[in-house]
């Protein structure tokens, strides 16, 4: 336990928070800019003689359950966390599952990306958030249930995977998907939605199952995709890869250079949008019959 440095830790934390932040009132005589120690001691429902003590180096080694409660009153990010569990020379506990609440400014990114087509996904592919250029990449897409917007279950349950060679873009694709997602089931071992959707996998995917066995580990990285759209045709784009790292989560993005036929693509795509112009073509052929 390095006691001095959990001290420092402790208090410039605590310097940060404005007690607007946690619904306190300032007052007029708080000569403090963050919070005082004893509403630290009180937002984490421990006494203030032993919180203080923390402060000065001089406490005993705390609990997990003391560690969770300071991390929570302090508005700790995960990584923040993590840190101040090593300071007191306890591992950190697993996170009980990937977080599913997008970033409003991360949001506001992707409202402002109207000509590139931006998704966010958790740590388990689970798609959480998309522009409309995403939805008109991928027809149909935000009429999806929410299970059904994993692009893991899309392309491993697909009859198509059997067929997948390991030196293709695809089989490139699936051996680094496969990885990451092995990742992401160490870092939440007790989370059921991560251990379901592989439990899933290894039962309808034997290419799954045989990734899987292989036990590489790797995060997912930017590349190249060719992706059909039933009217623009194939589009060969760059799939760009931004990490939230207080969220664990991913902003996925395909763009194009300037001036190539990919780039042409996305122009006319945004034309397009959603709508089913191949409805509309098979409508307008059954008329002139």
């Amino acid at each position: 336990m390095d006691r001095r440095e959990l001290a420092d830790f402790l208090r410039s934390r605590r310097a940060r928070i404005r007690p607007e932040d946690v619904g306190l009132e300032t007052g007029p005589r708080r000569r403090t800019s963050g919070l005082r120690r004893e509403e630290v001691a009180r937002l984490a429902g421990m006494s203030v003689d032993y919180y203080i003590r923390l402060e000065q180096a001089r406490g005993p080694r705390p609990s997990r359950q003391i560690l969770g409660a300071l991390a929570r009153a302090l508005r700790l990010t995960d990584a923040e966390r993590d840190y101040l569990h090593h300071l007191a020379g306890e591992s950190p506990q697993p996170r009980p599952g990937p977080p599913q609440d997008v970033p409003a400014g991360i949001l506001h990114l992707l409202d402002r990306l109207d000509d590139t087509p931006a998704f966010v996904m958790d740590a388990k592919y689970d798609v959480l958030a998309w522009n409309a250029m995403a939805a008109a990449l991928v027809p149909g897409f935000s009429l999806l249930a929410p299970r059904d917007r994993n692009p893991l279950r899309s392309f491993f349950l697909a009859p198509e995977s059997t067929q997948i060679i390991d030196d293709s873009e695809y089989g490139r694709f699936a051996r680094t998907c496969v990885a990451d997602l092995r990742a992401a089931a160490a870092r939440y071992p007790d989370d059921p939605g991560v251990a379901g959707l592989v439990a899933e996998l290894l039962r309808g995917s034997a290419l799954f199952t045989r990734l899987w066995s292989e036990r590489e580990i790797a995060v997912q990285q930017s590349n190249v995709k060719v992706l059909r759209h039933p009217v623009v045709g194939p589009i060969e784009l760059h799939c760009d890869i931004l990490l939230v790292p207080d969220r664990d989560q991913r902003v996925v993005l395909y763009t194009a250079a300037p001036g190539t036929p990919a780039y042409e693509a996305l122009k006319l795509l945004r034309v397009v949008g959603t709508q089913d112009l191949t409805a509309d073509a098979a409508v307008g052929e059954q008329g002139e019959r």
